[in-house]
């Protein structure tokens, strides 16, 4: 059996694996240089270098989202106690004197509303009420009384279509607080027959307190304002006394009053109604305007103003004024006229004074 023999250091088998050696060395030094100046992210420096450094990709675990967060209802905040509302503003009664007058820089309706907070809710202040209409006027009318004076009339007259004349005479007379009125016709076997009326006189005019009528005797009616009626001395019921009251006579001088005072204030059409108080009862009579109307009377001419009350019943008198503004739109002519067709025309023929 062969041995096997090694080669020695100096051997045939020594000389082939010296460069590879050498050039393996050579490697090894140049890669522990090259890997000895590296620096990595994450490592520090001083990193031995003897520990093997591995380096892999691993993949990152996927990055599950964060859940939104559920939409929560809000809770009401806690309703805070309101306060008590203030007392409701009372404002002082008027000082009832002439010295003083409230200063309208201290109204409540002046002061500054209030600020409106978080907690407080805005309160739309209240729509004004429409200002009010103005009132219609109502005011007294205005009188002027004629002065004192006597009127001479020619009277025309028919009963049952029987003509007749006669004299009379109206007799207005005041001291400018009591007046005295008289009316008085007297013909030729037929007699005569006397109206009176006494009263006062006040702004709103004449306030009648006695009016009589006499033929053979005389009945009357008062007037007790006091009481708010009227009294009738033949025994017929009480009548209410109206505002404004006038009896038979002195209504005449009223209206007269009343034009004279604002002629413009009646034009045509113009309805003038006061109660009328008879003898022995009380009734409305109401005057209608009809107009200017110049007139030939016994007198002469006069320039008037004519007014007329229509009956509205039966067996009521039909009155005709015709005032003339030359005597303080006094009567110059009176016409009543019955149902039945009698009448008396009274026409004015003179003027005085009483």
């Amino acid at each position: 059996m062969s041995r096997l023999v090694l080669p020695s250091r100096s051997g045939t088998f020594a000389a082939p694996w010296r460069p590879l050696l050498l050039l393996s060395a050579t490697m090894l030094a140049a890669h522990l240089l090259l890997l000895s100046g590296m620096h990595f992210d994450g490592l520090p420096a001083e990193q031995p270098l003897s520990r093997p450094l591995i380096t892999r990709t691993v993949a990152a675990p996927p990055v599950q989202p964060e859940p939104l967060p559920q939409a929560v209802a809000p809770q009401p905040k806690p309703a805070r106690p309101r306060p008590a509302p203030p007392p409701a503003y009372e404002p002082n009664p008027p000082i009832a004197s002439a010295e003083y007058a409230p200063d309208a820089t201290n109204s409540i309706a002046n002061e500054s509303p209030p600020v409106a907070t978080e907690n407080t809710p805005t309160v739309p202040p209240e729509a004004e009420p429409p200002a009010a209409t103005p009132a219609a006027e109502t005011r007294s009318p205005a009188t002027a009384v004629p002065g004192s004076l006597r009127i001479q009339y020619q009277l025309y007259g028919e009963v049952r279509s029987f003509p007749y004349t006669a004299k009379a005479e109206l007799l207005w007379a005041h001291d400018g607080e009591a007046y005295e009125a008289q009316l008085e016709i007297s013909a030729f076997l037929l007699g005569s027959r006397r109206q009176t009326s006494r009263g006062q006189l006040t702004p709103e005019g004449l306030r009648p307190k006695r009016f009589g009528d006499k033929v053979r005797s005389e009945v009357a009616a008062h007037f007790e304002y006091d009481k708010g009626k009227v009294i009738f001395s033949a025994n017929t019921p009480e009548a209410t006394l109206q505002p404004g009251a006038q009896d038979q006579l002195s209504i005449f001088v009223q209206i007269a009053s009343l034009i004279a005072a604002e002629p413009q204030r009646y034009p045509r059409g113009t309805a003038i109604e006061m109660q009328a108080v008879g003898p022995r009862e009380s009734d409305n009579w109401r005057f209608v305007v009809d107009g200017e109307e110049q007139l030939k009377l016994p007198g002469g001419e006069q320039d008037t103003l004519k007014l007329t009350r229509a009956p509205r019943q039966p067996h009521e008198l039909t009155v005709e004024l015709w005032l003339a503004p030359t005597l303080g739109y006094l009567p110059v002519r009176i016409k009543l006229t019955q149902d039945n067709g009698d009448f008396i025309d009274q026409q004015w023929r003179s003027s005085g004074p009483p």
